[in-house]
């Protein structure tokens, strides 16, 4: 399994861009398998914008953005955008996308949450062939294109889809290359997540997915208080629509729940868990625990010291 860092799902994590650069070639040089960040409109920098120039100020790490939402982007905008990625980083970087939810795209946006699922079903039919093979044509209920994007080089870009109910997990598995899941805890990912997406790939004729799994992160000696800092910082991912769809699946009631929390024993058993169901990847959002000024570098120590051995 894939270990990686993910940056920005909390205000907390905010940085300069300068900062949030170190902070990608860091984890490169300390030989995590990836490095994440989110595209949320209304905080931080454009997130593939970032990751460009990530790519070429690294050699080895793959980049990927979780997750871009589609609504507010045109699929051949984003392809173009993620085509100059993928050529600056070397072909390693990873597009998540997804329609995010209801109350961001129609009270900030102003933009119909309308048909999520044949809304990115569509998207994804755009925006694929101008990726692999610089031309389009389609005609749907949400777009209508006859498009090309040339291109001097056209590195491979995989597509991962924040598909959580079972039509999108379907979707991902047909015509994209994985899912990126945030708030899904094991039991989560080993009934619903992996074999909905693997079984639809698998009729789909396509290759196993990948199973891309975020999760706030903490090493601490008082796993309470590890929680007790969960529940207060990611409270609002337990009110939206799509990610409590996936906690009832798990059986509980708050995020801090699914969260990775715990000493380092602890840490693996836990990664070593999602991995026996099915994860390909796990990409933890570190948080510091109230007074344990050590425990995000102790997180990040823990997590470095798992890559290449789960």
């Amino acid at each position: 399994m894939r270990i990686g860092v993910f940056v920005g799902a909390s205000v907390a994590d905010l940085m300069t861009l300068d900062g949030l650069l170190a902070r990608i070639k860091q984890a490169e040089d300390d030989g995590f398998d990836s490095f994440w960040i989110p595209h949320i409109s209304a905080r931080g920098y454009d997130a593939l914008t970032t990751l460009a120039m990530a790519g070429m100020q690294t050699s080895r790490i793959e980049l990927g953005v979780g997750v871009v939402p589609t609504y507010p982007r045109h699929p051949a905008a984003l392809a173009q955008q993620a085509l100059t990625t993928a050529t600056a980083t070397n072909g390693r970087f990873i597009l998540g996308i997804g329609p995010s939810h209801r109350p961001g795209m129609e009270e900030g946006f102003g933009i119909p949450y309308d048909r999520p699922a044949l809304h990115t079903r569509e998207y994804l039919s755009v925006m694929r062939p101008l990726l692999e093979e610089g031309a389009v044509q389609f005609n749907g209920e949400f777009f209508n294109c006859n498009l090309e994007l040339a291109a001097l080089e056209r590195p491979d870009c995989p597509i991962l889809v924040s598909a959580l109910a079972p039509q999108m997990l379907n979707l991902a598995g047909q015509l994209a290359d994985g899912t990126v899941t945030w708030m899904a805890g094991p039991r989560t990912i080993e009934t619903h997540i992996t074999p909905r997406i693997r079984r639809s790939a698998e009729n789909s004729g396509r290759p196993q997915p990948r199973v891309c799994v975020g999760l706030p992160t903490a090493a601490t000696d008082d796993e309470n208080a590890g929680r007790r800092k969960a529940a207060e910082s990611y409270a609002r991912y337990g009110d939206l629509v799509n990610y409590r769809r996936l906690l009832d699946i798990e059986g509980v009631e708050s995020p801090a729940e699914v969260a990775v929390i715990g000493n380092e024993q602890s840490v693996q058993r836990q990664l070593e868990a999602f991995a026996e169901g099915g994860a390909t990847d796990f990409v933890g959002n570190i948080f510091d625990v109230p007074g344990e000024p050590d425990s995000g570098q102790r997180a990040y120590d823990a997590l470095k010291a798992l890559v290449g051995k789960i």
